[in-house]
């Protein structure tokens, strides 16, 4: 198995850390799990604007126009198709009380949307692993922290409306599940005799899309998690220590 499925694998394998949040003992705070959020978002936005896409930019044979024209349609893709999914937050459960039935519907709802929002995850670090393996592990890094609270999304709501930890679970594997998808779709469609070319402008796409997930969906919600703390400075101590992290790793500190 290569290591870049290894990687999103990992990643996808993240949500059922939050899903046992949610079903055993003390769920995290949600300063802690607003800060996640942030700091998962602050390591994407530096990964994608100052690494993917100017390796995608500098990638032989390729033209400014494709590698400016693939971030764009990653970014637009992605805002076009976030605005067609259903969009249900952890917060909504728990901001006014929800009979049963309800509490379920909402669950799978919000089950749908993040695997829905998964699936792209999970060819975005397959994408940058295969291209970059360095850069491959800060996404991972990135995709496993967000994952965690959306497992605990999924699963607290489930557990609450069935009281079985059995489906609570199984719903948080399903939306954890997409992900690993997208990066196994990924390994079967790429395989190892892709162009430069074509792994650059998928890269660009990606970090196009990495951009919008950031700032469409990460930010945002972890301030309507913890309305009274600043997500801005999750994102920055993320840019920070993925920033400082690859300045060890390209100065030859590390490894």
């Amino acid at each position: 198995m290569s290591v870049p499925l290894i990687l999103t694998l990992l990643a996808g394998g993240a949500t059922f850390v939050g899903a046992l949040f949610g079903i055993i003992g003390q769920k995290p705070s949600n300063r802690l799990l607003a800060f996640a959020l942030g700091f998962a978002a602050g390591i994407m936005l530096l990964i994608s604007l100052m690494e993917m896409l100017p390796a995608a930019l500098h990638t032989p044979g390729m033209s400014p126009m494709l590698g400016y024209g693939m971030f764009m349609f990653g970014l637009l893709g992605y805002f076009a198709l976030d605005r067609m999914l259903p969009h249900q937050h952890p917060q909504d459960l728990v901001q006014k009380p929800l009979k049963p039935l309800n509490l379920k519907r909402t669950a799978i709802l919000l089950t749908l949307g993040i695997s829905l929002h998964n699936f792209p995850e999970g060819i975005a670090t397959f994408v940058t692993a295969s291209a970059d393996l360095e850069l491959g592990m800060g996404i991972a890094l990135a995709v496993a922290m967000h994952n965690i609270p959306e497992g605990l999304a999924v699963a607290g709501p489930v557990y609450a409306a069935t009281g079985s930890k059995t489906k609570a679970l199984f719903w948080s594997g399903i939306s954890g599940l997409a992900e690993i998808l997208g990066g196994v779709l990924a390994f079967v469609l790429l395989g190892p005799m892709i162009s430069p070319v074509v792994m650059a402008s998928i890269m660009a796409a990606v970090a196009g899309i990495m951009v919008a997930l950031s700032v469409d969906e990460l930010m945002p919600l972890a301030k309507e998690i913890d309305p009274h703390n600043n997500p801005s400075y999750g994102v920055l101590c993320g840019m920070a220590v993925m920033g400082f992290s690859l300045t060890l790793l390209q100065s030859g500190g590390i490894g």
